[in-house]
């Protein structure tokens, strides 16, 4: 597998990790239609888990099975497809070495209380990711949860173990729990303290929320009020997270959220794109839709990415 100069100069990023990872990161780049130009959609199914299989799943069928979404991932040219191990098993075979494959080894799910706390249960191992010849793996952390030291905990383990086996860490950075407001999830400061925590734990992707122009935390209002840090439109504040990012040293990519108007999706692929971000991950703004939609939408995004439309 050749690499294109992009790719080289965002690998050379990666000081000190293994040759292994930095390939398996390689793998993902130049996979698919976006392939070397260091622009990346992934395709994210753990919304079983979360959501629940009707609401996941009955705006369009067909996502019921797991093969579905290997073949949609595949057909649209992504770079990779995340999910959690049932998924990934299901198809392991049928599509072997036909994409990179992200196992997402911990969970949450809806049919917990609300005195429970925001944390996930970690359901996958490294050495199942290694038996699936998946690229990577994929960890959730609740930075604002009362149980976030644990979890930071849990993947600087599951981290090492996946770098000493060559798999790359993707890490979803997502601000909830008890120390976080609801618009604060989504706050600028928030989002960007995120993205940092990942990048200080040692992720090699990084995945956030796009985020709204709310700053939540008083002191660092201050700040950005002082140094006039810009976040008045989207793709500045997608800029200041790529900042917050190792200054760009780090792949980042961000969260399609709910489903919603093709447009408004559009839209937020110009931002992520002129703010300097690595691309989307994107779920059921793809796979709730009909097959057909879905990939016209996906083919939309992928010249959005290419500086086409």
């Amino acid at each position: 597998m050749k690499t294109t100069r992009i790719v080289q100069n965002i690998l050379a990023n990666y000081q000190g990790e293994t040759p292994a990872v930095k390939g398996q990161l390689a793998r993902m780049l130049m996979e698919g239609k976006l392939g070397g130009t260091g622009k990346m959609i992934i395709l994210p199914v753990d919304q079983g888990f979360e959501h629940g299989p009707a609401r996941s799943f009955a705006a369009n069928p067909a996502g019921y099975d797991p093969l579905y979404h290997y073949q949609l991932a595949i057909d649209a040219g992504l770079n990779a497809y995340a999910a959690p191990l049932g998924p990934l098993e299901a198809g392991a075979d049928t599509y072997a070495g036909q994409i990179p494959t992200i196992l997402k080894v911990n969970s949450a799910n809806s049919l917990m209380s609300g005195s429970a706390g925001k944390n996930q249960a970690v359901t996958a191992s490294v050495d199942d990711a290694v038996r699936l010849g998946c690229a990577a793996i994929g960890f959730t952390i609740y930075p604002g949860s009362d149980a976030q030291l644990d979890m930071y905990e849990e993947i600087r383990e599951m981290r090492r173990e996946a770098a000493s086996k060559g798999i790359a860490t993707v890490i979803w950075s997502y601000p909830r729990g008890e120390a976080v407001t609801k618009d604060g999830e989504t706050a600028i400061d928030v989002a960007a303290y995120a993205a940092h925590i990942a990048a200080l734990l040692g992720a090699h992707i990084i995945k956030i929320k796009l985020s709204t122009d709310h700053l939540m935390l008083p002191e660092a209002k201050k700040v950005y009020e002082a140094e006039k840090i810009d976040i008045a439109t989207m793709a500045a504040r997608v800029r200041h997270c790529v900042q917050s990012s190792f200054d760009g040293r780090r792949i980042i990519v961000f969260s399609g959220g709910a489903a919603k108007g093709v447009n408004a999706v559009y839209d937020d692929a110009r931002a992520i794109r002129d703010g300097g971000g690595n691309g989307s991950i994107i779920g059921r703004n793809s796979f709730q839709r009909p097959r057909d939609e879905a990939l016209a939408m996906l083919a939309k995004l992928i010249d959005i990415y290419k500086g086409r439309a």
